[in-house]
């Protein structure tokens, strides 16, 4: 799977850039690199150069025919792939794109005797590809990156010894053994006391990670200490590893609207300039007196050579795929260069509060019991929240890591969004959860839980209060850079929404410093706050989360961002963009790029069509020449393409 989306991501790419400045298709990234790309232009500069001189000295041999010979012999090595081009686009029913401007343009050169300037046009042509060519590949590196972290093998232990497989065949409950230095090869869970990971591949982060007993460990993560084991969670085509490639392969084929546009204008533009180029040579010929047809003619193939749409056709695409690249380097992941296209225009940035602001890493700080059996209560509720994921649940089973769910009988397990968890414990029935789900249940608690700002799971057994737990999180250190970076970007609102009681997220938002906040809110009240942003058309709005709960949030918003990659399936399937870190100030990266891809796309259309459209009505008025037309074309195209890239280089911070 992996491998087809390698060659899905090199299809899409080429295809952004359709058959204009070189058809990226035509040829692989690797033969467009090695040296025997070379040798044709190296033929044409030398016998080209040699012509230049001979001419230049008025060499008695070089005239006539022999001259012209000399020249078509400079002109065939970088020509052929353009005949060759314009014969498949022929084939296809594409009568106008690049290549058969070009060869019309320098054969009609060769007929009116220009015969440097035509086998120049076509030099410049084709060096300006082999530039373009490497462009494209420079701006695929930090994509292609991730293509050389998938693992070719798995270490299984099988029958007792260890079997050097293919990840593919590994199955969900095998085990596999790492060494020092290897890369993980499937999802699974720690079964070694603790290793340390460099995760890099994944989130973009160069910190190494330490993970534990029990915690997962990722496909395409490296181990860099001691031999660990795992066990394996997911098969290898449902892996993070191909789920980011996935990801990676759909943002290469979604095009933003200027694209879509930049490509039907390429469509229109080019018939247009060939018709516009006839009426150059002939409508002269009924109002010019001194009429002459190779003057004329010559204008018409200065104004085909300068009208070539490629700088637009391959640099707009190459902009955002360089701005996808540059996500992914940050550990950010676009689904669509459509989503660039909207996070830049961003106002209103809506954030969850638990794991996404705060670490979601909560320990048990306090337990009260009203229940005969304190010990009997502590066990039935952590028994319960044992069979849920809920960052709640996982730190009450840490607190309590003697009691072992498998030792109850645990039936009839309900878990209700934004309230908590209910079932048969032992026969017993027991609730654990917020005020909402005591309320819900007509079940009366003690009354200074209200006032307790910290996280509060109630516990109440056959429809009787018996207790409660106090549990507190606490705030990520990126967090405070997060909003101070967002309101820099001229971010007008900001909002937290959480299931967490209204006392703690109030005061958490007074320490960050966001302007709205919002607690003990359901899921569809989450939507509900975010319709309501909404219903203003001037705002356009971003909701961050992490968690199965944040879905429909995320799925209403204008740009649904999932914080944490490797989080939530529901949260990254459904959401925009994937930020595969735990740092919410990726979010403010991910609007800076997308502003710095938007800005990059404008500079080269308005510098592309300035220039074009300035040397075309020179050329049309016979004031520019087939070298101004060279430069209009092959130059400004390098232009927008080094200007494309160069948002690879940036450092956003």
């Amino acid at each position: 799977m992996a491998l087809d989306i390698a060659k899905n991501i090199e299809t899409n790419c080429s295809n952004d850039a359709g058959r204009c400045c070189g058809d990226l298709n035509r040829e692989s990234l690797e033969s467009n690199s090695d040296w025997k790309t070379y040798i044709p232009i190296t033929i044409t500069v030398v016998i080209f150069l040699c012509g230049i001189v001979l001419d230049y000295f008025k060499t008695d041999f070089f005239k006539g025919n022999m001259r012209l010979l000399w020249y078509i012999v400079a002109y065939l090595p970088v020509a052929l792939p353009s005949f060759k081009n314009a014969g498949t686009a022929l084939a296809q029913k594409d009568f106008f794109n690049e290549f058969t401007l070009m060869i019309v343009a320098t054969l009609g050169a060769f007929l009116i005797g220009e015969y440097p300037e035509a086998v120049a046009v076509m030099l410049f042509y084709t060096i300006g590809e082999m530039f373009q060519n490497s462009a494209v590949q420079k701006a695929r590196k930090n994509i292609k990156s991730l293509l050389d972290v998938r693992p070719d093998s798995a270490s299984v232990i099988r029958n007792g010894s260890i079997s050097v497989v293919n990840p593919e065949s590994v199955a969900i409950g095998e085990f596999v053994q790492v060494k020092a230095g290897e890369k993980i090869p499937l999802d699974g869970k720690m079964l070694t006391a603790k290793g340390s990971f460099n995760t890099s591949a994944l989130t973009g982060e160069s910190v190494p990670r330490t993970i534990r007993e029990g915690e997962p460990v990722l496909a395409g993560m490296v181990n860099l200490n001691s031999v660990i084991d795992f066990r394996v969670e997911k098969k290898y085509e449902d892996s993070s590893l191909a789920r980011v490639l996935e990801m990676v392969q759909e943002a290469s084929s979604r095009k933003s609207k200027t694209e879509l546009f930049i490509r039907r204008f390429a469509r229109i533009y080019t018939p247009i300039v060939f018709a516009l180029a006839l009426a150059i040579t002939i409508i002269p010929s009924f109002i010019v007196s001194d009429y002459l047809f190779s003057d004329w003619l010559y204008r018409a193939l200065v104004f085909l050579v300068i009208s070539c749409p490629c700088a637009l056709v391959i640099s707009i695409p190459l902009s955002y795929f360089g701005g996808i690249g540059a996500a992914s380097h940050n550990g950010i992941l676009f689904k669509g260069a459509n989503y660039l296209d909207l996070i830049a225009k961003v106002n209103t940035v809506v954030i969850d509060k638990t794991g996404t602001l705060t670490e979601g890493v909560f320990q048990v700080q306090k337990i009260e019991s009203v229940y005969p059996d304190k010990e009997k209560m502590i066990e039935y509720a952590v028994a319960l929240e044992s069979k849920s994921n809920h960052p709640i649940a996982k730190a009450m089973l840490e607190y309590h890591p003697d009691i072992l769910p498998y030792d109850f009988n645990i039936e009839n397990v309900e878990e209700i969004a934004g309230h908590g968890m209910k079932g048969l414990v032992n026969g017993k029935d027991v609730l654990t959860g917020n005020t909402k789900l005591m309320k819900l249940h007509k079940i009366k608690y003690e009354q200074k839980i209200d006032d307790i700002k910290e996280t509060v799971v109630i516990v109440a057994i056959n429809k009787e209060y018996a207790g409660f737990f106090v549990i507190s999180d606490k705030v990520k250190k990126d967090s405070w850079n997060a909003i101070s970076r967002l309101k820099k970007l001229g971010i007008k609102t900001t909002v937290m929404l959480s299931g967490d009681k209204k006392s703690i997220v109030d005061d958490l938002a007074d320490e960050l410093n966001i302007d709205f906040a919002y607690g003990d809110l359901l899921p569809e009240d989450k939507v509900y706050h975010i319709e309501k942003l909404k219903k203003d058309s001037d705002n356009i709005v971003a909701f961050v989360g992490d968690g199965i709960n944040d879905a429909p949030a995320l799925a209403i918003s204008d740009v649904g961002i999932a914080m944490g990659g490797m989080g939530s399936d529901a949260a990254v399937e459904i959401s925009d963009v994937v930020i595969q870190t735990d740092h919410p100030s990726k979010i403010a990266t991910a609007i800076q790029i997308a502003r710095s891809t938007r800005a990059i796309v404008i500079q080269n259309i308005v510098f592309a069509l300035g220039v074009k459209s300035l040397i075309m009505i020179l050329g049309a008025f016979g004031i520019a020449s087939m070298w101004e037309a060279v430069f209009a074309d092959v130059g400004v195209s390098l232009i927008a393409i080094l200007n494309s890239i160069r948002i690879l280089r940036k450092d956003f911070k």
